[in-house]
C-alpha cells in the first residue's frame, strides 16, 4: 500500500510539473494547445499581450475565417434586422410612442443580458482541457490579446445563434405584436454594446463620458478582472455588487 500511495503521489506531482512547464507556442495554431495549461490557465490568460494581432487559432483556413470580424460588420448586419423587427410591430398597429417604449425597454433588457453574459459566461473559471479551450474561444483570447481589433466584436455566426435563441424566447414571453419591437430594441442595444466595446479599446476619446467608459473597461482588463463587467453602463455592477471600489487606471 505505501508503494502504491507513493506511486500515486509521484504521478500527481509529475502531472503538476508538466502543467507548470507547458508553454503555448504562438507560432502554431493555439486553440488546441490552450487546454494543456490546466490549472495555470486562469493566471496565464490574464497576463495580456499588447500586440494588435492575436495568433492563428486553427490549422483549417475555413475555421480560422470565422474567428475574425471587422467592427463595421456588426451594424451592417444587425441594424437592418433590428429595424425590420421594429417595423413588424408598427405594421401590427402600435403607435410611435408605444414602439419607442418597447424599443427602449428592449435596450434596457440588453444591458442586463450584457452584464450576465460577461460575468457568468465569459468569466467562468476552468482548469480542464475542454473548459480552458472553450473559455479561450469565448472570451479568454480577448483578455490575452485585448488590442486585437479583429477578435473583439462578436462574430456574426455566433451572434446569429444567440439571436435565434432570443427571438424564440421573446416570442414565448411576449405577445405576437410586441415581441418583434422588444427584440429589435435588444438588437440595437447589442450593436451599441459592440461599438462601444470596440471604441474603448481602439478609440482616443476626448469627452468625459467616453473617457470614463474607456478607463472603466481598461480597469477590468488590467487591474481587477473579476469586477466591472458592464461595458455600456456600470448600473448593473453597482446593483449587483461588482462595481470596483478602486480608482480606474
Amino acid at each position: 500500500m505505501p508503494l502504491l500511495a507513493s506511486s500515486a503521489t509521484s504521478g500527481g506531482v509529475a502531472k503538476m510539473i508538466a502543467q507548470e512547464e507547458f508553454t503555448v507556442n504562438f507560432n502554431k495554431p493555439v486553440v488546441f494547445q490552450i487546454g494543456h495549461l490546466g490549472e495555470t490557465y486562469q493566471e496565464w490568460v490574464h497576463q495580456p499581450i499588447l500586440s494588435k494581432e492575436s495568433p492563428r487559432f486553427f490549422e483549417s483556413g475555413f475555421l480560422e475565417f470565422f474567428t475574425r470580424t471587422v467592427w463595421w460588420a456588426v451594424p451592417t448586419i444587425w441594424l437592418p434586422v433590428a429595424f425590420w423587427c421594429i417595423s413588424m410591430s408598427m405594421r401590427m398597429g402600435h403607435t410611435l410612442p408605444q414602439i419607442a417604449l418597447m424599443v427602449g425597454f428592449g435596450m434596457f433588457v440588453w444591458t442586463f443580458l450584457e452584464y450576465c453574459f460577461h460575468r457568468f459566461l465569459f468569466h467562468f473559471e476552468t482548469k480542464s482541457y475542454w473548459g480552458n479551450t472553450m473559455h479561450y474561444l469565448l472570451h479568454g483570447c480577448h483578455h490575452k490579446h485585448p488590442m486585437d481589433g479583429l477578435r473583439l466584436v462578436i462574430p456574426p455566426a455566433e451572434a446569429a445563434l444567440l439571436a435565434i435563441m432570443f427571438w424564440y424566447l421573446y416570442k414565448f414571453l411576449f405577445t405576437p405584436s410586441t415581441s418583434p419591437a422588444l427584440f429589435g430594441g435588444g438588437l440595437i442595444g447589442y450593436v451599441i454594446y459592440d461599438m462601444i466595446h470596440y471604441y474603448v479599446h481602439h478609440g482616443q476619446p476626448t469627452k468625459q463620458v467616453p473617457k470614463s467608459l474607456k478607463k472603466y473597461h481598461l480597469n477590468h482588463h488590467f487591474r481587477i478582472q473579476n469586477m466591472g463587467f458592464g461595458i455600456t453602463w456600470a448600473f448593473w455592477d453597482r446593483v449587483l455588487g461588482t462595481f470596483p471600489q478602486t480608482k480606474a487606471a
